[in-house]
């Protein structure tokens, strides 16, 4: 049953006429999932609303409208709808995923509202936290329009970041599966990176740590091309790990990171394989699938159907590791770690840079039993959960 009491922050600031931001010169970084519950945008709110003026969009990765795809340069133009200016966060290089100073000349705040999903490699909250440091040396107020994190606030999961491998899908030490919200995280970054910055948030109401997206009654838009459903979201911290590997993802498929698989892969024996992992809240089941583009375009795949059976008790990263596990030791000689260029690093394998260090490849690597590794994720998850209860907001 939908949860009529449901606001998230820009519902919460059209409730009040946005009047935090009255008489200002207003920045807004957002994508298409920044929407209030009647499914109007936010650069279309605020350039109607009285009082202010939407002096600049700054779009992530996809852009403000979301029509490019996962690691497509998007570059600067004007926004068809409002005539305002848009400043891209992904272009070609590292330096385009900060804002440049001059893009903040004439602006009086800052404002973002980007749907995230839970995911350290998930590069909206690295967005935010650029902008943030961005505002705090213009001395610009920033404003965060929180809404719920679509996979639970209650669960956390992975490895620690270590020194040497932060990227963009890794720019803060926090878990893979961290449980906050965009607003807790500004937080703890304003914190921990020791930012002299006006930090306000504008909390959403009617979600509760132990809610999922299904259960809130907020609207799902998409927050990128490849993240569909809910229960995408939901396997993703775990499942995205296989984009540093050769085998396929599932883009190019109606059902991406919920499907997996390679042209080399025996379905049966996989499926087997990590049913007798015991895996907790997941059941795995033999397919084939042809990708319509990205990688093995055009070839019959053979894999498995990730199928969450307990939210509750499912483990995503622990079973995207797994996953790995099982399909490389089928065929060490046909599997492959990625190689190539990711997120503009170049010399450290994309999959250390989503796990966060080496350790996780190398025990691979060395044909380990991966669960030797959760003591060690275990005793990181617990620090983490320590650090980060200082800035919960939501009980």
């Amino acid at each position: 049953m939908a949860n009529r009491q449901a606001a998230s922050g820009l519902d919460a600031l059209v409730e009040q006429r946005f009047a935090p931001l009255r008489g200002t010169a207003v920045g807004l970084v957002c994508n298409p999932t920044a929407v209030d519950r009647r499914l109007r945008h936010a650069a279309d709110l605020f350039h109607d609303a009285r009082g202010l003026r939407l002096a600049a969009l700054f779009g992530p990765e996809h852009g403000v409208r979301g029509d490019a795809q996962y690691m497509a340069a998007v570059g600067d133009g004007i926004d068809r709808r409002t005539g305002v200016r848009v400043h891209s966060l992904y272009g070609n290089s590292a330096e385009s995923l900060r804002p440049a100073d001059r893009t903040l000349r004439g602006l009086d705040a800052l404002v973002f509202d980007i749907q995230d999903i839970g995911a350290r490699y998930y590069t909206y909250q690295a967005t935010m936290l650029f902008c943030m440091e961005a505002a705090a040396r213009a001395k610009l107020p920033f404003f965060v329009l929180d809404r719920p994190n679509p996979i639970g606030g209650r669960a956390v999961e992975g490895p620690a970041l270590r020194p040497g491998f932060e990227s963009f899908c890794g720019v803060h030490d926090v878990a893979v599966r961290h449980g906050l919200t965009v607003g807790e995280l500004a937080a703890m970054y304003r914190e921990e990176r020791g930012l002299d910055l006006a930090l306000t948030v504008i909390p959403c109401r009617g979600w509760r740590r132990e809610m999922f997206q299904r259960e809130t009654g907020f609207p799902w838009v998409f927050p990128s091309p490849n993240m569909p459903t809910p229960e995408t979201a939901l396997v993703y911290p775990g499942m995205c790990l296989l984009e540093g590997t050769n085998l396929s993802e599932g883009r190019g498929t109606t059902r991406p990171f919920e499907l997996f698989g390679a042209p080399w892969i025996d379905a049966e024996r996989l499926a087997e394989a990590l049913a007798a992992d015991r895996l907790p809240g997941v059941r795995f089941r033999p397919v084939r699938f042809v990708p319509t583009w990205d990688k093995h375009a055009g070839a019959k795949c053979h894999g498995v159907e990730v199928a969450v059976t307990d939210r509750e008790a499912f483990r995503p990263f622990r079973t995207g590791v797994a996953c790995i596990a099982a399909a490389r030791a089928q065929n060490p000689r046909r599997f492959r770690w990625r190689t190539e260029t990711y997120e503009f690093v170049k010399r450290v394998p994309a999959f250390d840079l989503l796990c966060g260090s080496a350790r996780e490849r190398e025990a691979l690597e060395r044909g380990g039993e991966w669960r030797r590794l959760a003591a060690e994720w275990s005793r990181e998850e617990r620090a983490f959960l320590k650090r980060r209860s200082r800035h919960l907001r939501y009980e």
